[in-house]
């Protein structure tokens, strides 16, 4: 066999050259579609394997459409310290979404090297495929804890307080010491882990028919009865405590203080099937089903105000940034809703994904730039640029990460398998 030959090919075939290229300039001029998807298996190639370098210049920018949206008021819903929202716009971006262009992060083919993963790629930089958990600058890989036995649906990182902790579907829940890695404890619970949340000393979990409370500051421990089936979502806003349910129903909570417990204080019905995402703005909540809708409740009267059906699939989660609300689907899409004059939603952009989409969370990179954290079911985050949807990085896993929390000073966690991952965006380099 010619192993010299075939690595040399492979090396070609990744851009590489042990010669000065051709000077053929078509083919400088045009890069190849299949390589491009790491499929092309033409040798030699007559188009570009590496990707021309960036035109130099301003970028018009994409023209303004008339009339503004109505902005969400800059309401906080919670009692303690402001929730973590997504990042502010500076602009009214309303009709920026998607306008950049896409300029994709360069890349080998997209798919994690298997012999890498077990420690024994005898290809090195000659590999074809990731020997790498990321693509993209920007950010780092701090750390990579293991402890759960199967895969993580929840982390808190309560505030103020130097504990992580993550909820599985092994029926446990870990408290991690966040400045040693070390698993401080296991708690069993006995039941699958469907989600958690915290709020102020306050960490949530839920569990099939129960919501586990526990006070992190005074360990008093509650359990709420009254959900049917598996509790999919929390969200805490206006002082009362959300849960979507499996059989469909949201409950509702308001802690009282003389008694110094949660009491039930409504039941929201209206989906056909189970909640599975929450978000609270604009002094409304906002629920996501398996019925393939999203229904938009009064904070104040708990009534429902308006019903969303254009995704075609579960909405596995919401995001209120800014005046915006996104949503994701198992339909493939991201939709950005904008409130119209008369206060009632519309999508105004529609972003397609190759794969189900199941998580979404937003935060600021190194250069306060807002960035999209977005889920997929292929085993991988995506990393958006906003409001441009231009893609900044990708972020592997062996399983499906479910689960993503956003920390302090750049920090951001994603649970996959049977642990979770740190990862932190590189401090910015002062511009000379």
């Amino acid at each position: 066999m010619d192993l010299d030959g075939g690595n040399r090919r492979v090396f070609n075939r990744l851009g590489g050259s042990s010669a000065a290229p051709p000077t053929d300039s078509s083919k400088n001029q045009k890069v190849c579609y299949h390589w491009r998807a790491g499929k092309c298996s033409r040798f030699p190639c007559p188009f570009l394997h590496r990707e021309l370098p960036h035109p130099t210049g301003p970028t018009s920018a994409a023209a303004n459409g008339s009339g503004a949206p109505k902005r969400f008021a800059n309401d906080s819903g919670f009692s303690g310290p402001a929730p973590r929202r997504g990042p502010n716009f500076n602009n009214n971006h309303n009709n920026s979404w998607g306008r950049m262009g896409a300029n994709k992060v360069v890349r080998k083919t997209e798919k994690v090297c298997n012999y890498w993963v077990q420690g024994n790629c005898n290809y090195g930089d000659r590999c074809k495929y990731l020997h790498s958990w990321s693509l993209g600058e920007g950010f780092t890989l701090l750390n990579h804890l293991d402890g759960h036995q199967k895969v993580v649906t929840g982390i808190a990182l309560p505030a103020g307080m130097d504990k992580l902790y993550t909820g599985s579907k092994d029926e446990t829940v870990r408290a991690w010491d966040t400045n040693t890695g070390q698993c401080m404890g296991v708690l069993n619970l006995g039941g699958e882990v469907g989600c958690m949340i915290s709020e102020g000393p306050w960490l949530f979990v839920g569990i099939p028919n129960f919501v586990k409370a526990w006070n992190t500051q005074t360990n008093q421990e509650l359990s709420l009865s009254g959900p049917v089936g598996q509790v999919y979502t929390m969200v805490v806003g206006n002082d009362l405590l959300f849960a979507g349910t499996q059989d469909g129903t949201i409950l509702v909570w308001k802690f009282n203080t003389v008694t110094n417990c949660f009491e039930p204080a409504a039941s929201l019905k209206g989906h056909t099937l189970a909640v599975v995402s929450l978000v609270v703005g604009a002094n409304r909540l906002y629920s996501g089903s398996m019925d393939h809708s999203i229904k938009a409740w009064s904070l104040e009267t708990l009534q429902c105000l308006q019903t969303l059906t254009e995704h075609t699939n579960v909405v596995m989660s919401l995001l209120c940034w800014e005046q915006f609300l996104l949503s994701c689907s198992l339909d493939q899409t991201i939709k950005v809703w904008v409130a119209t004059e008369n206060g009632n939603l519309e999508v105004t952009y529609t972003h397609n994904e190759e794969h189900g989409l199941l998580n979404l969370q937003g935060m600021h990179d190194s250069e306060s730039k807002p960035v999209l954290l977005c889920a997929c079911n292929d085993n991988s985050v995506r990393l958006y640029d906003l409001p441009s949807f231009s893609e900044k990085g990708k972020i592997f896993a062996k399983q499906e990460i479910r689960a993503i929390e956003v920390g302090p000073g750049g920090l951001f966690f994603t649970g996959d398998g049977t642990g979770y991952r740190v990862w932190k965006w590189a401090e910015a380099v002062p511009k000379p």
